[in-house]
């Protein structure tokens, strides 16, 4: 095989950006994945660019050049812009791969505009590749190995890809590692649900924790982990054996089931700093915190009362709530939400939107075959842009209006000041009043306010809400050309509409109809 020249761009973002967020954050988003295959092609010997796309470089002057193979990985708010770089490298005569949760969640879509298009994928799936690097016209080719691998690249691996994106990230420098992959809970909406969970090797742990403290006094890392903690002896000892106790700054995503007071204190010990339990609702997937025989009020007090006793040990917790159950009716769930907000006001509430991620959870086939979905591009799907499954329980203009009154209440100027007041830390009342103030709370109350006043006032958009037309009003339209700007253009025919029922279709083994 000759020797392939290879880019491999990583879409943290969809299109340019300025916000503070953006500054402070995104270069600490980058995923793990992309550096992990560019690490395997550089194994293979073939030269390879990796490029992080934060929203603030230009990316005209970023991309690799005169390249062979071109790798993408893509969230599905990202895919419209991965579709219009596709079409551009394979104008330049480029093979073009998308790898990342959009291909896996999308795959009969994202065929029509790559060569090749990635699920689970394993070195060899990435060998497959580059030993046929040839066009795949006019549908390219889906491959996946049968489960996700049990051996990845560690650090001091991947670090000649890490290290340049970090020096992007102005204050905060987060290093990616993961300790596992999939998941032991079996949320019906969540992309892990049927994924077979499995742990990473403690030695590599040991051996990247060992090889950070080389390039950082005390290095900041963020696990990637679905569920941290699920093995917790195991990994803490792990981190234990590594280095003395808190000469790290750990960040985590974890379930409030494995949060218990014992395990808290070993995570303080350890110099875990932010903690992302997942409550999700006030009714059902109580497993996750350990909550599972109350419903209600019941457990708001109880969570309210596990998140504060964690704020003993951790400066700073984000909790995560999905808005739009089929659980969910009437006001009470969103007073149930304001409630927390009062009885935890330090902990940062995280909320999304109802959303059906094509193939990704078992429960999509349910609402699309309810003809629930909605056609909503891509570009949108990311929890908080638009919700594309229509609610079980609620009119829109009802739900809106109810999302506006909560998302404004836990913005208020009060709920920030009590938040400030109450965060333990300045770098946590910092992130806090930040996160607030720009687009995930003040701009998000602005944007679901347009999108309430055109369901009152526009025909045409509430007739798109309501699943009676398949036509895309021209608001989300000019967004998506904003926001794509130069790339625009490069956008392919008929990207951006999907077959919002394909998985319920591939299930039934019908024909798939754009």
């Amino acid at each position: 095989m000759s020797r392939l020249k290879i880019g491999v761009i990583d879409l943290v973002c969809k299109g340019p950006t300025t916000t503070l967020w953006a500054r402070a954050m995104h270069a600490n988003l980058a995923s793990i994945m992309p550096q992990v295959v560019a690490t395997w092609c550089e194994e293979d010997g073939h030269d390879v660019k990796l490029i992080c796309y934060t929203g603030l470089e230009d990316l005209r002057k970023e991309l690799p050049k005169g390249v062979d193979l071109i790798f993408i990985s893509a969230f599905t708010e990202s895919a419209l812009l991965a579709y219009a770089l596709s079409n551009y490298f394979r104008s330049q005569g480029a093979v073009t791969v998308l790898g990342g949760p959009h291909a896996r969640c999308y795959p009969d879509d994202a065929v029509q505009y790559f060569d090749f298009v990635l699920g689970f994928t394993n070195q060899g799936t990435i060998q497959e590749v580059l030993h046929n690097c040839q066009p795949q016209r006019p549908e390219g080719k889906h491959l996946s190995a049968g489960k996700q691998p049990s051996h990845l690249p560690g650090v001091r691996e991947r670090w000649k890809y890490i290290e340049p994106t970090l020096k992007k990230a102005p204050v905060l420098k987060m290093v990616p590692m993961i300790g596992s992959v999939g998941c032991p809970y079996t949320c019906a909406f969540c992309i892990d649900a049927t994924v077979d969970y499995q742990p990473m090797s403690v030695d590599i742990i040991k051996e990247d924790l060992r090889f950070l403290l080389t390039k950082f006094k005390k290095p900041v890392v963020g696990w990637h982990d679905p569920n941290f903690g699920v093995r917790f002896h195991e990994t803490m000892d792990a981190i234990e054996a590594a280095a003395p106790l808190k000469s790290f700054r750990f960040l985590a995503e974890s379930s409030l089931s494995i949060l218990t007071e014992d395990h808290l204190k070993v995570l303080n010990n350890h110099g875990f700093e932010a903690l992302l339990p997942g409550v999700e609702s006030w009714y059902e997937l109580g497993n996750k915190s350990r909550t599972s025989r109350l419903a209600g009020e019941e457990k708001v007090k109880r969570v309210a009362e596990h998140v504060n006793l964690m704020f003993k040990y951790v400066p700073y917790v984000q909790t995560n709530f999905v808005l739009g159950l089929d659980s969910d009716m009437g006001d009470e769930p969103f007073e149930l939400t304001k409630k927390f907000v009062d009885l935890a006001p330090a902990a940062f509430p995280g909320y999304s939107l109802l959303s059906a991620f094509g193939e990704a959870a078992p429960l999509n086939l349910d609402y699309q075959r309810n003809n629930r979905v909605l056609p909503f591009p891509f570009h949108f799907l990311n929890n908080h842009l638009a919700m594309n499954v229509k609610p079980a329980n609620y009119e829109w203009v009802d739900f809106y209006d109810k999302v506006i009154d909560l998302t404004s209440y836990t913005f208020s100027k009060k709920a920030i000041y009590r938040r400030y007041m109450a965060s333990p830390s300045r770098a946590s009342k910092w992130m806090n009043t930040m996160r607030a103030i720009s687009s995930e709370g003040y701009g998000r109350i602005r944007f679901f306010k347009q999108v309430r006043e055109k369901l009152v006032h526009d025909r045409a958009f509430r007739q798109y809400f309501e699943g009676e037309s398949q036509e895309l009003p021209a608001f989300y339209k000019q967004i998506i050309q904003n926001d794509l700007g130069i790339w625009w253009e490069w956008l392919p025919k008929g990207a951006m509409e999907h077959n919002q029922n394909a998985y319920l279709h591939k299930k039934n083994g019908t024909a798939l109809t754009a």
